[in-house]
């Protein structure tokens, strides 16, 4: 008898515990939809993290203009994360794949910014000498020199002037 009484427990519990949490909105975004949505706003947080001044000058909420992009309201975003985040490994495996698509863009990018480089340094190499080296006298020769006496004789002249 308590072996029956201890199996109808487990049994009450395994079934009490496969209840969804979050009921599933009524416009569910499709998972690859959201993941596009979720990489898209990971990108625009990085942009605020790296340059914060860049997106504070825009007048409109950039998270808008994405969730306008894929044609959903915030609330239902809202809804569906929360639907989506119930589930921790179906949840982690969208972030796994957003980080998958950041890294491959990552790795894109540095690729860009070492090409560049390459080109810059080329083009360095290619200029004559005497652009290369900048002495300290041309620096000297583009700034105008300024005696103490003629800073003195302004000064005069605003006095009198006021």
């Amino acid at each position: 008898m308590k072996n029956f009484i201890v199996i109808l427990l487990v049994l009450f519990l395994c079934i009490s515990c496969k209840k969804d949490v979050v009921k599933e909105p009524a416009k569910l975004i499709e998972k690859e939809k959201m993941i596009d949505i979720m990489y898209d706003l990971s990108l625009l947080e990085a942009m605020r993290y790296q340059k914060p001044l860049s997106l504070d000058s825009i007048d409109n909420d950039p998270t808008k203009f994405i969730l306008k992009k894929y044609k959903v309201d915030s609330l239902q975003f809202a809804q569906n994360n929360m639907y989506y985040a119930s589930d921790y490994e179906n949840y982690k495996d969208m972030f796994d794949q957003v980080n998958k698509r950041i890294e491959v863009n990552q790795r894109a990018a540095d690729s860009l910014a070492k090409i560049d480089e390459k080109k810059a340094a080329k083009a360095n190499k290619n200029k004559p000498k005497e652009l290369k080296e900048v002495s300290k006298d041309s620096v000297r020769k583009t700034i105008p020199k300024i005696n103490i006496d003629s800073i003195r004789l302004a000064q005069r002249k605003h006095r009198r002037e006021i």
